[in-house]
């Protein structure tokens, strides 16, 4: 709304700006032409330090990608208060994380994409999962013709990320024949999780080739379908799991805990289509069988659809209905959510709360962290809840940031104007 009154206008400004948490600035777009996208969070709890990864790219587009990169946030704390503070240290560049030698026959190069970790508490190991694919291979080459390049990969590391496993490829060994069937997937992007069972879950999506009633492949023609990759044995095998029974893509995943202790394993995903985002519940653990998927009308899709980022958390204990639960353990779930706000556009990212997540209409309105152009992002919880973006003031693709932020900053600010 136009004021004629600037004083007034530049108050709304100030106030708008104070609204929005605090960024730091982990990974900027280059003079001489590099893009970071595809912000990946992960808190390792034993180490109070936040990793943050992303796609190094000489250009925007996807099949530019030449390597995965990785921040460093350790938490300081203030020794003279509750307080304390993030040191960022410098990017490093995961050379392992790889499959081929960049620089030798380009048919032999494999360039890694969507970054999603996953940590194991048992073993103490964090799992780096990725895709890579051949060479200059893009996504909508792939799905034209029918024809995967695409590979599941992981690399691995014991001691929080200061070293790094040489790459895994997992393609035959999980995947195996049924990759046949699949235009090309990939995994998250976003992050990975370990439910109180002690199965892991990496997101992933795949596009699956239509077949005619001669059962023809039909290579043009093929649809996207979330489901997860998990593993019962502490990460050293993995499995397929079943997908979900509705077009959706990119996802991430989060364990609700209920009043009753019941466990089950929520999926976020994007709609292919925009408009909103695709929810589904797991209530089995056989083969991680989502049932009966759904539209989540208060969440909002982005145009053609946007990547979003899930978590999940033990219910505050200052909250009225958990003032009895002492340990985080006997509290039930929340979630929280980020997406751009926007209709039409990859503007206004914003936060969603549901306090009652097993209801779809249990979303709250969002609180905009960032009010510019914004895309990809991914939550993590530590000390704070961490928020990791793509952001900028032109184009989201001009810098992936940093936010942290409390519970309570989400529900006071969800009820400011935007």
């Amino acid at each position: 709304v136009y004021h004629s009154n600037q004083n007034t206008l530049y108050t709304e400004a100030v106030h708008v700006k104070k609204m929005e948490p605090v960024r730091t600035t982990l990974f900027k777009r280059g003079y001489c032409g590099s893009v970071y996208r595809i912000p990946s969070l992960i808190y390792l709890t034993d180490d109070q330090s936040f990793l943050a990864f992303a796609e190094k790219r000489s250009s925007e587009r996807d099949e530019d990608t030449e390597i995965l990169v990785m921040r460093k946030g350790k938490w300081i704390q203030d020794a003279t208060s509750n307080n304390g503070s993030i040191q960022w240290l410098d990017m490093v560049e995961l050379t392992t994380a790889v499959l081929g030698c960049n620089g030798c026959c380009p048919c032999c190069y494999y360039r890694p994409m969507c970054p999603c970790p996953v940590y194991e508490k048992n073993t103490r190991t964090l799992f780096l999962f990725f895709i890579c694919i051949c060479y200059k291979t893009s996504e909508s080459c792939q799905k034209r013709m029918g024809k995967n390049k695409a590979r599941l990969c992981h690399v691995t590391s014991n001691d929080n990320g200061q070293t790094w496993s040489e790459a895994t490829d997992l393609t035959e060994s999980v995947i195996g024949d049924q990759v046949a069937s699949w235009a090309t997937f990939a995994v998250g992007p976003g992050h990975g999780i370990q439910m109180t069972d002690g199965k892991l879950v990496i997101p992933a999506y795949a596009y699956n080739i239509q077949k005619s009633c001669f059962c023809i492949p039909i290579c043009c023609n093929v649809l996207p379908y979330s489901f997860a990759f998990y593993s019962d044995d502490n990460g050293m095998t993995w499995k397929v799991g079943e997908q979900i029974h509705l077009e959706s893509c990119e996802c991430e995943m989060a364990e609700i805990i209920d009043q009753c202790r019941k466990s089950h394993l929520y999926c976020n995903a994007r709609n292919p289509k925009g408009g909103c985002r695709v929810e589904a519940l797991c209530e089995s653990s056989a083969r991680n069988a989502f049932g009966m998927p759904h539209l989540a009308t208060k969440l909002v899709d982005t145009g053609g659809g946007c990547q979003g980022s899930v978590i999940g958390f033990p219910a505050p204990k200052s909250h009225p209905d958990e003032q009895n639960a002492d340990n985080k353990e006997d509290r039930p779930t929340w979630l929280l959510y980020s997406h751009p706000t926007d209709k039409s556009k990859r503007i206004k990212l914003g936060i969603y709360l549901n306090r009652s997540p097993l209801n779809p209409l249990g979303w709250e309105e969002p609180w905009i962290i960032h009010h510019g152009p914004s895309g990809y992002s991914d939550l993590a919880l530590g000390e704070n809840f961490g928020c990791l973006m793509e952001c900028g003031s032109k184009s989201e693709l001009e810098e992936i940031a940093f936010v942290q932020f409390s519970i309570e900053q989400v529900t006071a600010g969800r009820d400011e104007p935007n």
